[in-house]
């Protein structure tokens, strides 16, 4: 094999300028016993979370590849169930920043996310129509709930009954028993889609809100409640009714729900409406975690604040309008006023404020603090996080912002980056703002407010940078004071490309206006001060017939190279102006280029997709790459090198090598499309700018990049992709009903099913060698040494089918119903013979049980139809049975142990309590005491 040539890996360094990502929730969390100051945000893959006091990040929730798109904290605060756009589900506990539990079921984006009130269970509905509930502590899907027709969009837990209400964009409101897994009722009060859902006056309430201005509230009563004796007749039937009458509605009540079956769980009646002052649609609906606030926005900036009164507050409503009513009944001689005595919904439910944030809102939270503040975060759509109190005691409660998170990221996209000569600074602008970032430590040193940037450059020195805008002006700032010192006029359409030349004395620039501009550096004096600044002189022009799209010097300034709207690329020579080369082959125009460092070489990026590597000393095409699958945005050389970097409107970075004509590496993070790059002087650093908000910096490694083994990986990868979407297991003799399996099969689950076979043909290798061993030893008269297999005695000299427990064990709990499922029948019955034997050990029961009734409800027909596994199922029926009485007592003693010990603590905390109580009582006394004898001693 000849020698190949090494390329250096470049590896991704750090993800910044970014606040948060506009695509999933904020919510508040619980760090170090605090709640209400840290939030988590999704940020591209991972979430960040912030303290909202000092506005620094305080942990990074790493994730892997896929954007996160749901966020979830577990009701003791000690957890985040965090959502992906691949399906994906990951529990991350907030003390050590790890993720603990994955769940994979979903083949869509995740869009919603609810723990149950103890935190055991956890629901998530996705962008493929369907609902899977979890089961977190033992780490495994419990089923799958299918019934909507397209992405779900809110789910909720009720707290007292085992029952799920979902709603999705297909307009209905869906409520399914979890005791018996299906959908036992269905709202179809809706005309749109239902974008949203909560739970109110302790889950006797549900309000809905959709694609209008409409809140929609529904009162819910639960069929199966006792009435309460104590509780206070309906105003309404306040008459004498005689007891015949009560029995007569309690059968029409029955029949009524013989006729309407769903009804006999959960009663729905809508009760009216609540108006919202935004006119569309409903984006976000959220209460806090007490239900006493509600609260919702729109697509604008606008949160809606709505108070919730408790039965108790209600109650003294009725009373104070009563009171009215009898006032107005004695001064107008009239009786029984209390009749038409009734709350509105209006009144039940109190607007308390409008919160106008300074963006168009993505998403909130709300918490409601002891001291009896409301603090809301929103998320904005514009890489922002703004913290608002409300002062609920005031008489016009007002919402002040307290603090806002800004200063890590643009508001809008960056359009251009630039690397100082010294590789330590990155210049990044966008729309509103120019950036300088340390790139050692990723903070930002200046922010100065500049008009919409398209390109720029530091000027030699590093002291100051130019920037060129969309209004066709040049901008030059001093870094030093961080303030704008000069604005030129420089084109009458937007300055789309500027070059620094090579001898550093000056610079060109392209612009809409058709026309390429030649600036030099001078040193002017100003009126007001003694010193000499920098400023920039115009020196000559070169008129073109076209929109100038990009301008390049070449390394020995000249030539240069100008591309145009009408897909060229015309080669100048720069001292006299006059036409060198025209570079023609793209169908669409040239978006960029460069020239590489000894002059030989020039690569064109274009919107056709391809790049094409021309020779600068007779134009000719070397050769055409169809380099992305979307518009080529920006390329660049790296230095001393003839490799080059493109960045394309299809979200990736590659790097190509311009002499043998190959793609080297793909430098996938950006999740939209990729708008510029900078290279560092030194080659070692390429920082990238994308429409997901995110600068990302990636570093080039000692590591050594083989272009073999990169094709095989790349192959391997798209093996297991496709993998992952073939058709699922399919359990024979089900139909595609309600419920389903909530696993699906991803390559974890066929490499576990893998491990798994492996051992058991192991098993079934090592059972043979030790029955002809034992022959050997029997027939010789004496024991013989037994070869121990390498990968036992790796384990520690343990057995066979103690090997296959441990292959066994370590199957994840969330995949291990899809492993089996793809494991072939030939291998059923030696577990199910391993199995009987590790139950009557006693080992893991509750594990192999899980797994036993598992098999044998998939494989039911061929088992039961094999007589050889009639003694096995016989034998297991016994010893499971036993095993898992002997689990329950146990269980049962703990629980019992548990709850006495609860009783216990309890009594001893009421002792305590009182006798502090009396303690703290005798102080006051003594207080009291010491005062009078002072004030007396006084006298």
């Amino acid at each position: 094999m000849g020698l190949t040539r090494q390329y250096l890996r470049y590896e991704p360094a750090a993800l910044f300028g970014l606040v948060a990502s506009a695509r999933a929730g904020v919510a508040f969390v619980a760090l170090r016993g605090e709640r209400g100051r840290y939030v988590a945000v999704p940020a591209c893959e991972h979430v960040f979370v912030w303290d909202t006091r000092k506005g620094e990040k305080v942990l990074i929730l790493k994730g892997l590849k896929q954007q996160v798109s749901c966020l979830c904290p577990s009701p003791d605060g000690l957890h985040l169930g965090v959502g992906y756009e691949d399906g994906a589900i990951r529990v991350f506990n907030l003390l050590s920043g790890e993720s603990t539990i994955t769940f994979n079921g979903h083949r869509a984006a995740v869009t919603a996310l609810q723990y149950d009130h103890l935190g055991g269970r956890l629901v998530s509905g996705s962008k493929d129509t369907e609902v899977i509930v979890w089961d977190v502590i033992n780490e495994s899907g419990l089923y799958r709930l299918r019934g909507h027709k397209d992405v779900i969009t809110q789910v909720l837990f009720l707290k007292e009954k085992n029952l799920l209400v979902t709603c999705a964009k297909d307009t209905l409101v869906k409520w399914w028993d979890l005791d018996t897994q299906h959908c036992f009722k269905t709202l179809v009060g809706h005309r749109a889609e239902v974008w949203g859902m909560a739970l109110l006056s302790q889950e006797k309430r549900l309000i809905t809100g959709s694609a209008d201005s409409e809140l929609r509230v529904w009162d819910l009563t639960y069929i199966q409640e006792v009435k309460d004796p104590d509780e206070p007749e309906s105003k309404k039937s306040k008459g004498s009714s005689s007891p015949g009458a009560e029995e007569k509605t309690e059968e029409d009540e029955t029949l009524e729900l013989d006729e309407h079956p769903e009804e006999r769980i959960v009663k729905c009646s809508k009760v009216g409406s609540i108006m919202r002052e935004g006119r569309d649609r409903v984006v976000t609906l959220g209460t806090d975690r007490m239900g006493k606030f509600l609260a919702c926005h729109g697509t604008d900036a606008i949160l809606e604040v709505f108070s919730v009164l408790s039965e108790e507050e209600i109650q003294k409503k009725l009373e104070k309008k009563m009171k009215k009513a009898r006032k107005k009944a004695k001064q107008n001689s009239e009786e029984e006023p209390e009749r038409s005595v009734e709350l509105s919904l209006q009144e039940e439910i109190q607007r308390v404020t409008s919160v106008k944030a300074s963006s168009k809102i993505k998403s909130f939270d709300l918490i409601l603090s002891p001291k009896g503040e409301l603090k809301m975060v929103l998320l904005l759509q514009n890489n922002v996080i703004e913290l608002y109190n409300l002062d609920l005691s005031a008489q016009v409660p007002q919402a002040v912002r307290v603090s806002r998170i800004t200063i890590g990221g643009h508001r809008s996209d960056v359009r251009t980056l630039a690397f100082s000569s010294d590789n330590i600074a990155i210049l990044s602008a966008a729309a509103e703002s120019v950036k300088i970032w340390n790139r050692s430590t990723l903070q930002c040193i200046r922010t100065m407010e500049c008009e919409y940037a398209l390109c720029s450059l530091f000027v030699p020195g590093d002291r100051q940078v130019i920037l060129g805008t969309k209004t066709g002006k040049l901008q030059l700032y001093d870094l030093a004071s961080g303030s704008l010192i000069e604005t030129l006029d420089a084109h009458d359409g937007a300055v789309w490309s500027i070059a620094l030349s090579p001898d550093q004395h000056g610079f060109v620039t392209g612009g809409a206006d058709k026309c390429v501009k030649f600036w030099e550096f001078e040193l002017v004096k100003d009126e007001s001060s003694v010193q000499k600044r920098l400023s920039m002189k115009h020196v000559r022009v070169l008129q073109l017939d076209e929109d100038v799209l990009c301008v390049r010097y070449s390394p020995n300034q000249q030539l240069l190279a100008v591309s145009l709207l009408d897909c060229t690329v015309k080669v100048f020579y720069v001292d006299t102006l006059k036409f060198f080369l025209s570079l023609y082959g793209h169908k669409l125009p040239v978006l960029c280029m460069d020239i590489c460092y000894d002059g030989t070489l020039i690569a064109t990026g274009s919107a056709d997709r391809n790049v094409k590597i021309w020779g600068l000393d007779f134009g000719d095409c070397h050769r055409s790459l169809f380099a992305h699958d979307d518009s080529v945005m920006y390329l660049q050389f790296v230095p001393k090198s003839h490799l080059f970097f493109t960045a394309g409107k299809d979200n990736k970075i590659k790097q190509w090598d311009a002499d043998k004509f190959e793609h080297i590496q793909t430098l996938e993070g950006h999740h939209q499309e990729v708008w510029c790059l900078a290279l560092s002087p030194n080659g070692d650093y390429v920082v990238s700018a994308s429409h997901d908000k995110s600068l990302r910096l990636w570093e080039r490694t000692r590591e050594p990049l083989i272009l073999e083994e990169e094709r095989e990986m790349q192959r391997e990868a798209e093996y297991e992709e496709s993998v992952a979407k073939e058709e699922q297991p399919v359990v024979a003799g089900e139909r595609q009903g309600e419920t389903g399996l909530a696993g699906k099969k991803t390559i974890e689950t066929i490499k576990a099913a893998e491990r798994i076979m492996e051992a058991i043909e192991l098993y079934r290798e090592e059972t043979a060698k030790l029955k002809e061993h034992n022959a050997i030893c029997k027939a010789a008269g004496k024991e013989v040494p037994f070869p121990v297999n390498p990968i036992l005695r790796a384990y520690g000299n343990i057995t066979p089918s103690a090997y296959v427990l441990e292959v066994f064990k370590k199957v994840k709990s969330s995949e291990l119903e899809e492993s089996l499922l793809v494991l072939p029948f030939s291998y059923v019955p030696d577990l199910l013979r391993l199995f009987n034997e590790y139950i009557q050990q006693g080992s893991d029961v509750e594990l192999l049980c899980r797994a036993l009734l598992f098999l044998l409800k998939i494989h039911f027909g061929q088992i039961t139809s094999n007589q050889m596994l009639v003694t096995v199922i016989e034998n297991l029926k016994k010893t499971t049975i036993s095993r898992v009485s002997e689990a329950r007592d146990v269980l049962g003693f703990n629980m019992a142990g548990l709850q006495f010990l609860k009783r216990e603590i309890e009594a001893k905390e009421e002792v305590t309590f009182f006798a502090d109580a009396t303690e703290r009582f005798e102080e006051k006394k003594r207080k009291r005491k010491k005062k009078e004898k002072m004030v007396l001693a006084m006298l």
